[in-house]
């Protein structure tokens, strides 16, 4: 194909962007945006010279690939009835908000031969891929994602809306299977959980431990790993990855404890001389890349050269599997022994959200 026909499904927030980065990539022709709200949906066509559609489904045979932004509940119908008309999807995080609608869009993608990428965009994100670069065999990784409240995906709670991006990446890197779950939250502004801490264990002996809160008044996106031979720390909101590993004198077992016990021991210099003589610190320069746009090119590429796309459904379906079971943990979790679930100041446990009408 010369050029590849695209359309985003969804111009909200994030919608808008996938259709500002469509329309600006080389063999790529942005030809519509199908969004129900007509005078928004209508700004952002006239803005790349592409089509409005209020309904996607009128396109599917005039489109060579699509973005599917819109909300999580509406993922399984949407990318559905797309990949069944043979159109791949680059569908946003998560892939669904369940385990069973995420294998509906799974099973659809295979029986229709259609490419299906999952919008986990931190996994272009340059201090990822530097960490994973860097790491073999993690043997405990911490991952922290904290923001303020967005008053978007509503629908769904911390685990599915922020935990989930930590949650593709930790089984990135741990590269084995999920064995055991723990997790607690809390509801605070209502609706479903805002806050949740949850510790996996993998069958490699690996454990994560991950936080999500979106009632924060700062951006947070750390990611700590640790493995045999060293520590990496990665800024995901700041770009920036510090790694800490033994220098050869400490590998050679010049170790600093039995230096600190020898008589006449110069406590002020080990101190001064732990990172540096003994621990090394590597700061590496970051390219700075744009991770939607690497996002989208990369499903691009998948398209046009017929590879399986970098973060595919089975990834994304993988993702949803375990923030269910995250999800079902908090619901368990007992508190104080005076009932279960996600508690909060005005929510309670299984407070389910407003009914919402479908597309």
């Amino acid at each position: 194909m010369s050029q590849l026909r695209y359309m985003v499904i969804g111009a909200g927030a994030l919608g808008r962007h996938h259709a500002r980065i469509a329309a600006g990539l080389e063999g790529v022709q942005l030809v519509a945006v199908a969004e129900p709200n007509e005078q928004q949906g209508r700004e952002i066509a006239r803005q790349h010279g592409a089509t409005w559609v209020a309904d996607y489904r009128q396109m599917l045979d005039r489109v060579d690939a699509v973005s599917v932004v819109v909300p999580t509940f509406l993922h399984r119908k949407v990318a559905c009835e797309c990949l069944s008309a043979g159109v791949p999807c680059l569908v946003e995080k998560p892939l669904a908000g369940t385990l069973a609608d995420g294998r509906e869009i799974v099973a659809a993608a295979a029986a229709h031969a259609a490419p299906l990428q999952v919008g986990h965009i931190e996994r272009f994100n340059p201090a990822f891929r530097e960490t994973a670069a860097r790491v073999r065999s993690p043997k405990y990784i911490r991952a922290e994602r904290f923001s303020p409240y967005a008053f978007r995906s509503m629908d769904i709670g911390a685990v599915h809306d922020l935990m989930i991006h930590d949650i593709e990446l930790v089984l990135t890197l741990a590269g084995a299977a999920v064995t055991q779950v723990e997790a607690f939250g809390v509801c605070v502004l209502g609706g479903h959980e805002d806050s949740v801490n949850a510790r996996l264990h993998f069958n490699n002996g690996c454990i994560a431990d991950l936080t999500a809160n979106r009632v924060c008044p700062t951006f947070r996106r750390h990611l700590h790993v640790w493995y045999a031979d060293g520590c990496v720390d990665a800024d995901l909101h700041t770009r920036e990855v510090t790694h800490y590993r033994p220098t050869r004198r400490l590998m050679g077992g010049d170790l600093p404890y039995d230096l600190a016990q020898q008589p006449g021991a110069d406590i002020a210099a080990l101190k001064a001389a732990v990172f540096g003589e003994f621990i090394q610190i590597d700061t590496p320069q970051l390219a700075e890349r744009d991770q939607l746009t690497d996002e989208i090119e990369s499903f691009v590429q998948a398209i046009r050269s017929g590879t399986a796309p970098q973060v595919d459904g089975s990834a994304g379906l993988a993702a949803v599997a375990v923030a269910e079971r995250i999800v079902e943990a908090v619901r368990q979790h007992r508190w104080n022994g005076n009932g279960a679930g996600a508690v909060g100041p005005h929510v309670g446990p299984t407070q389910q959200p407003p009914a919402r009408r479908a597309a």
